[in-house]
């Protein structure tokens, strides 16, 4: 006999509701699965589960060949140069080899990348570092081609039809990839319903992570309990529980296509391995998400010893020539912005004198690298006597943790409000910036009242403060101090100069939607 929990079962593409677990039922045991399927590809009897990436790659294909063929097309001016030295007279065979073979020998060697696996579509950078390497492969060929054949061709034709090609491919990318994620925010299709497996704890957390990222197209529609119904009696879910079921059939009985492994739960030995099989030929995919949570791809290899494949988590990368660089590119940029921006200081400082007499600037102290102590310059935005009005509103806070915020403070004057909303009253950090007080990207420098951060908090002193960081980008004010602090703490451990270009690139779509800032 086995148990589960007496829950009914919502629709999976709906957004659930808080579920109270206070009751079981007994119910008959389910027939064993048998493990393991015909060797066989073609031997499968199901298809996987999960099917919305199949047209999404039909698109790409297209996308990607009418890219390349944009780009052969571009430079149609140099192909006709090229033409004319083209060791034969048949030009029908130069425009085939120009708009048929060369798009579609892109489209295989960026099959052969893995450029339309469905892993690594929709979110995260591998699929652009794919189609990069595919770009340099193409490229490569083409070189080797035309030299063993002792083609005469323009080296500058060639080269901007190729890297035309491939950055047509990318912005196409973008594109195909802005429209998937406005597809799954909005009506929360073209995603995988995920069962998650575990104990209740675990489950949770898993959910809380994928459900801050409806992007990343997993959708929780129901937890298995590994550790019985008793664990989770009496507490609220937000999906629903069960306990003592086959999962393979809770699955396919809550219209799930994915199950993830939760923790703990993938420890036990031998069950995965006897899941993974169970669900072999089902069309349902296998997840594990073991406990090293807020720790990026880059930092975890896996490194097989015996058949047993031991994750290995490198150290944090806060010193060596990459920071070095970010340093050099920090000032270099900060001294050419400032040179840039003269003409909007003056303008913005004649707004400011004009709103409410007083100084220009606001300097206040924070806490910097390593703790040390330093004046942030910003414009002023609100009235001169703001400090002394500050205890008044203390009760009016709408944040917690070290930040006190309220969305119409009435101490901001008018143009201030528009320079805060705008993100104009950071620009003079770029003076910080110039004088290696602070970076380009990294966490926001909180104010050192009193010098001191105590636990977890500390660690975001790891690096210097930033300018814009992964909070701003993430949700500004209107993330809670936990949320803020979690997020920092992400970055000072998973932070690279690729990951940095990534958040200024956001930053700028935050600012311009004025998005949590007040």
């Amino acid at each position: 006999m086995t148990t589960s929990l007496q829950r009914p079962v919502g629709n999976a593409g709906q957004p659930s509701t808080l579920r109270h677990v206070d009751s079981f039922e007994i119910q008959p045991p389910t027939a064993p699965q048998p493990n393991g399927v015909p060797r066989s590809a073609w031997a499968r009897s199901h298809r996987r589960v999960s099917r919305w990436h199949r047209p999404y790659i039909a698109i790409l294909l297209l996308m990607d060949l009418a890219a390349t063929v944009l780009a052969s097309w571009l430079a149609s001016t140099e192909f006709e140069q090229a033409r004319a030295g083209f060791q034969t007279s048949n030009a029908t065979w130069f425009y085939t080899v120009s708009y048929l073979l060369l798009p579609l020998g892109w489209v295989i060697v960026l099959w052969s990348n893995g450029a339309y696996d469905r892993r690594y579509l929709g979110l995260g950078t591998d699929e652009f570092k794919r189609v990069t390497r595919a770009g340099v492969a193409v490229a490569a060929s083409v070189s080797f081609v035309t030299f063993a054949t002792n083609t005469d061709v323009s080296r500058l034709t060639v080269g901007t039809a190729l890297l035309g090609a491939m950055l047509l491919v990318l912005f196409a990318r973008y594109l195909a990839r802005i429209v998937l994620h406005t597809i799954r925010r909005r009506a929360g299709q073209a995603a995988q319903q995920v069962v998650l497996v575990g104990t209740l704890p675990e489950a949770l957390e898993v959910y809380k992570a994928v459900s801050r990222s409806p992007a990343a197209g997993l959708i929780p529609v129901a937890i298995h309990l590994t550790d019985g119904y008793a664990a989770a009696r009496g507490l609220e879910t937000p999906i629903p529980v069960y306990a003592g079921r086959d999962v393979l059939s809770l699955v396919r009985e809550v219209g799930g296509d994915t199950i993830a492994v939760c923790g703990s739960a993938s420890t036990e030995p031998g069950e995965l391995r006897r899941l993974a099989w169970q669900l072999e030929g089902s069309g349902v995919d296998l997840i594990v998400a073991p406990q090293l949570t807020d720790i990026a791809g880059p930092r975890v290899h896996i490194r097989p010893i015996e058949g047993l494949p031991l994750l290995h988590v490198e150290e944090p990368t806060l010193s060596g020539p990459a920071l070095l660089a970010k340093n050099l590119l920090d000032r270099l940029a900060a001294g050419l912005g400032l040179l840039l921006l003269i003409p909007l200081f003056v303008t913005i400082s004649v707004a400011i004198r004009l709103s409410d007499p007083g100084p220009v600037f606001f300097r206040q102290p924070r806490v910097g690298h390593e703790g040390r102590t330093f004046r942030v310059w910003k414009f002023r935005t609100m009235y001169v006597d703001a400090e002394q009005r500050l205890a008044g509103l203390v009760d009016q806070n709408e944040t917690d943790g070290m930040l006190f915020k309220i969305k119409e403070d009435p101490r901001v004057f008018a143009a201030g409000r528009f320079l805060r909303a705008s993100s104009l009253d950071e620009l003079p950090q770029l003076i910080n910036v110039l004088w290696g007080e602070m970076s380009l990207v990294g966490p926001r420098p909180l104010p050192a009242d009193d010098g001191d951060f105590l636990g977890d908090v500390r660690r975001r002193l790891l690096v210097r403060p930033g300018i814009t960081g992964l909070w701003q980008v993430s949700g500004r004010s209107d993330l809670s101090w936990d949320e803020a602090v979690r997020l920092d703490l992400y970055y000072v451990d998973n932070w690279s100069l690729a990951y940095d270009l990534s958040i200024l690139w956001r930053t700028v779509g935050v600012v311009l939607a004025r998005k949590g800032a007040y």
